[in-house]
């Protein structure tokens, strides 16, 4: 699919609803924008976090809890540890 945009003289570009959409861009988020030759690569951008998610196996004591039911299991599991 290809469409024409405009560049504003503020050299800024105005994505078309139809494109914007296809690729599952939001509003307020960050794209990866790179040159490869003389085109335009946009991207939705990755947080480190989003591309690391699944890289790292979950304790089984800690699978299907939120985030910060497992922060509050490990503060009492270390300061547990702690006393003498």
């Amino acid at each position: 699919m290809q469409q024409i945009a405009t560049i504003t003289t503020k050299r800024q570009l105005t994505i078309p609803a139809s494109m914007f959409e296809k690729i599952g861009l939001q509003s307020t988020r960050k794209v990866s924008v790179r040159a490869v030759g003389n085109q335009l690569i946009i991207e939705p951008a990755t947080s480190l976090v989003e591309s690391l998610a699944g890289s790292v196996q979950v304790p089984k004591k800690y699978r299907g809890k939120s985030a910060d039911a497992m922060i509050k299991m490990a503060k009492r599991e270390y300061f547990r540890k702690k006393k003498p």
